[in-house]
């Protein structure tokens, strides 16, 4: 293992930001970016090396791979995250478009709302059940609903996302609205007891693989797409139609009082479901 790959590792191990999945994605992207670097003819570079000159040279080789806009976009929240922690944070700008990089797109009504259906049934490991149970009523990612402490989360009329279980590391709170949803998190709440719906005996990643391997042997893949459903049902309680991905007007079609309703209801779904920007919300709701 050469220096710079050696220090960026003891970089990540120091400084745990995000969760999990996040801390994994960074270790990955930043040992690609170490072993490019060497490619590229830098020799003898430590974490702290980082210049200006190494940024644009992965910058012009990601471009050069023709990677999307979205891909590109995550890269550089690595080197930034990187050229922070090294006190560098100077030598990228904030704006990505000043490196050349485009808006990223959002433009889609293609629907990826899924419901479990019977398929549940097939899921044998109890807390692996109530994870995709969560999921489904409150639009949950995978990782939150395997760490999900249902004493902690049950505030009475809505639920609170540690950091810690999130994408991103920001805490959250979801509604609680309906009685399915009551029902579930008092359901959650006796299978887990004082913990979380990781078995006492297990880590977090053993659970993770029974979850995939669980889903697989029932036919169920891409469970996100269970978000993809909160967040259709979510819109159609807060506008009274349904939305754009799921057979509802698209924007031409409203009306000056229905688009501030729309708006207002993807800022609400953005922010049930731990998104920073609104136009996320086009990926679960269409436009």
């Amino acid at each position: 293992m050469d220096d710079l790959t050696y220090t960026l590792r003891q970089l990540c191990q120091r400084n745990r930001d995000g969760s999990h999945a996040t801390q994994a994605d960074r270790q990955r992207s930043l040992n690609l970016a170490a072993r490019q670097l060497r490619e590229a003819g830098f020799r003898q570079m430590r974490a702290t090396s980082l210049k200006g000159k190494h940024v644009e040279a992965l910058l012009q080789r990601w471009q050069s791979e023709g990677l999307s806009a979205g891909t590109l976009k995550n890269r550089m929240a690595h080197l930034r995250w990187w050229a922070e922690k090294v006190g560098k944070a100077g030598i990228l700008p904030a704006d990505n478009t000043m490196l050349g990089i485009p808006e990223r797109r959002y433009v889609t009504n293609e629907n990826k709302a899924k419901e479990i259906g019977d398929r549940l049934g097939r899921i044998t490991d109890p807390h692996v059940r109530m994870s995709l149970r969560l999921q489904a009523a409150f639009g949950l990612r995978r990782e939150e609903s395997i760490k999900f402490q249902p004493r902690y989360a049950d505030r009475g009329d809505h639920i609170a996302i540690k950091g810690a279980w999130a994408k991103g590391g920001r805490d959250r709170a979801v509604p609680i609205t309906t009685q399915e949803q009551r029902a579930v998190l008092d359901e959650a709440r006796r299978l887990a007891g004082l913990g979380s719906l990781i078995p006492s005996h297990k880590t977090y990643i053993q659970q993770r693989y029974v979850y995939d391997g669980q889903c697989k042997a029932a036919g169920l893949s891409n469970m996100h797409g269970l978000r993809h459903r909160y967040a259709q049902m979510r819109y159609e309680v807060l506008t009274g139609w349904r939305a754009p991905a799921a057979g509802g007007p698209g924007k031409t079609q409203l009306s000056s009082s229905q688009r501030m309703s729309d708006q207002h209801a993807r800022q609400q779904i953005s922010r049930e479901l731990g998104h920073e920007r609104v136009k996320v919300t086009a990926i679960y709701l269409g436009t």
